[in-house]
């Protein structure tokens, strides 16, 4: 779930520049799928554990360890960790930047931390651990393929791990990597390490979490972060850095159908283009070539795409022979089709629902409770309609892990399930099945301010039905 579309979402059009493609689906041809085995993979995961749990450290260890950090960053960690009295270098200080961060030792907003290696490169949402903070670790979670979940091997799985496994879970990240940190504090236990894994491996279960890999670590130490640790001999696995190079990445666009949510409809009417009509987005999933069939929603109507635009960094016009997702391009369909801002191009034989009802769960963001009957509006996409929380359905007890009745609404940080009645027609895939196209923001109609975000369950009604 991308908790703003529009923040992803970049126009290619006639004098725009383009963002640089990322990796092509097997089989594609054409100037946007040259030599894709050559770029770097691009992981994206996001860090979640409890207060002190030693994930800043971690997070500076592996910038550190694996030289992505500048000297003079260096230089400044060293000289405050002195002037603290420390021995060595505190590397939580490389990730904590915000002064009431450093003052607390605590992580409080979302920092997103870029380092490479020579066979992969990583975008790390590093979130907060503060229960206070939960809503920060679902925005770092919305976009991530893999959740690093840290665990202070003294204290084991908490309240807050379990909120973290639901948020994972909820939010379809596909793979969990558990660092059990401060091993170095517990002796390199192996049987206080196999008992922890194994509670966490049944809380994951039951959130639908499948792909969970373990590691021992010591942050402070750096063992088994990078290198291998020599302390515990017992351990057989991967080292953290071994597995993050290892995990799968990216979902091959040819198995998902096309969806293309429009955010700009570009007639720049100039001498080099005076008819030119394009439609302009971020494609959510799928592959598009000239001459395939697609959907308009909500309208229905069907054409075919005529041709595949984007801007070269020189502002030159090159025509693609294939896009796919998540690049940005612009296409330009063969008929008049009334197409708009808010609008999803999708494949004719899988166009996906409409509905005017959306049944899903939420994760509260903002203050204020979120109640049944309050005015909303829904944002799916880069389409947003006027809606109505028709019925708060449930919430989600961490503790006990079982869904109980919400009388007063759903408070800040707080995740249950919900129906909400929409003023039009909208089109909405399965959160499970589509990601992107699966999730919404609740959003108060007043101020602007984001009230949830959302993952809806699957639309009850197709295009056509009752429209």
């Amino acid at each position: 779930m991308t908790v703003d579309a529009d923040q992803e979402a970049a126009v290619t059009a006639p004098g725009a520049a383009a963002p640089a493609d990322t990796r092509a689906p097997a089989g594609t041809a054409g100037p946007a799928a040259e030599a894709p085995a050559a770029r770097h993979d691009l992981l994206r995961l996001a860090t979640a554990g409890s207060v002190d749990d030693g994930k800043s450290t971690l997070v500076g260890r592996l910038l550190y360890d694996t030289k992505s950090v500048l000297a003079d960053q260096l230089d400044a960690v060293e000289r405050v960790s002195r002037e603290r009295g420390l021995d060595a270098a505190d590397l939580a200080l490389l990730t904590d930047g915000l002064r009431a961060e450093r003052e607390q030792g605590i992580t409080i907003d979302v920092a997103y931390r870029y380092f490479s290696t020579a066979t992969r490169s990583y975008v790390l949402a590093d979130t907060p651990g503060h229960v206070q903070y939960t809503r920060n670790m679902v925005t770092g979670a919305s976009t991530a393929e893999l959740a690093l979940i840290l665990i202070d091997a003294r204290h084991g799985v908490v309240e807050q791990t379990r909120r973290h496994l639901a948020v994972t879970g909820l939010l379809g990240v596909r793979h969990v990597a558990v660092a059990v940190n401060k091993m170095d504090l517990v002796d390199w236990s192996q049987e206080r390490y196999d008992a922890i894994v194994a509670e966490f491996a049944r809380h994951a279960t039951r959130f639908g979490i499948e792909d969970v890999v373990a590691v021992p670590v010591s942050a402070l130490f750096g063992d088994n972060v990078v290198d291998r640790s020599d302390r515990a001999a017992w351990y057989t696995g991967p080292t953290l850095l071994e597995h993050l190079e290892s995990v799968p990445v990216g979902t091959d666009p040819s198995t998902q159908p096309l969806r293309l949510p429009v955010q700009y409809v570009i007639r720049p009417r100039t001498p080099e283009h005076p008819d030119y009509r394009g439609y302009a987005g971020r494609l959510a999933s799928g592959v598009v070539r000239p001459g395939d069939r697609v959907t308009v929603l909500p309208s229905g109507r069907t054409t075919t795409v005529e041709a595949i635009d984007r801007t070269r960094p020189d502002g030159s016009l090159e025509q693609l022979d294939v896009a796919f997702a998540p690049q940005s391009v612009t296409l330009r369909l063969s008929d008049d089709v009334d197409v708009s801002r808010g609008d999803l191009i999708a494949a004719a034989d899988e166009p996906g629902l409409l509905t005017r009802s959306i049944a899903g769960t939420v994760a509260v963001l903002s203050d204020r409770p979120l109640r049944q009957r309050d005015r909303v509006l829904l944002r799916v996409g880069t389409r947003t309609t006027r809606a109505l929380v028709e019925d708060v359905v449930d919430q989600l007890d961490i503790e006990t892990m079982e869904h109980r009745t919400a009388p007063d609404g759903l408070p800040l940080n707080a995740i249950g399930r919900v129906r909400i009645r929409l003023a039009e027609d909208v089109p909405v895939d399965d959160y499970r099945v589509l990601r992107r196209t699966g999730a919404f923001l609740l959003i108060d109609e007043s101020d602007g301010a984001t009230l949830a975000a959302g993952m809806a369950d699957a639309p009850d009604r197709a295009v056509g039905e009752g429209i």
